[in-house]
C-alpha cells in the first residue's frame, strides 16, 4: 500500500507542476487557454488526490507527530499555493504575476529538495 500511495504521490506532483508550469506559460502569453473549462477543473483534482496521498503516505508511515522537515515541506508548499496563486490571476499586473511566479517556482523547488533530503535545511547543517 505504501508504494501505491508513493507513486501516486510523485506522479501527482509531477503532474500538478507541469499543469502550473503550462497555465504560467499561457498568462505570460495572455492566452484565452486558461478560460477553458478542463484548466480550471483538472489542476484542482491534481491536487486533491496530491493531497490524500500525501496524508496516506503520513499515515501509512506513522509519521505523527510530524518531523521538522515534514513541517518545512508543508510550509513550502503553502508559500507555493500563494504565489502560485498571485501569478495565475491574482496578482494586479503582469510584472507582479512574473515575480510571483518565479517566487513560485522557487517554493516548489524548495519543497521538492526538502522532500529528497529530508531536511529543512536541504543537508546544509
Amino acid at each position: 500500500m505504501f508504494l501505491l500511495a508513493k507513486i501516486v504521490h510523485i506522479a501527482s506532483i509531477l503532474t500538478s507542476i507541469c499543469l502550473f508550469l503550462l497555465r504560467a506559460v499561457w498568462m505570460i502569453e495572455s492566452s484565452t487557454r486558461l478560460q477553458q473549462r478542463w484548466v480550471r477543473i483538472v489542476p484542482h483534482l491534481v491536487d486533491t488526490v496530491l493531497f490524500v496521498s500525501g496524508v496516506s503516505l503520513i499515515l501509512l508511515t506513522g509519521s505523527y507527530p510530524l518531523p521538522g522537515w515534514l513541517i518545512a515541506k508543508l510550509t513550502g508548499l503553502v508559500v507555493y499555493i500563494v504565489l502560485g496563486s498571485l501569478a495565475l490571476r491574482r496578482a494586479p499586473s503582469q510584472d507582479l504575476r512574473i515575480i510571483s511566479l518565479v517566487g513560485a517556482l522557487m517554493a516548489v523547488c524548495y519543497v521538492v529538495m526538502v522532500a529528497l533530503t529530508r531536511s529543512a535545511l536541504l543537508g546544509m547543517a
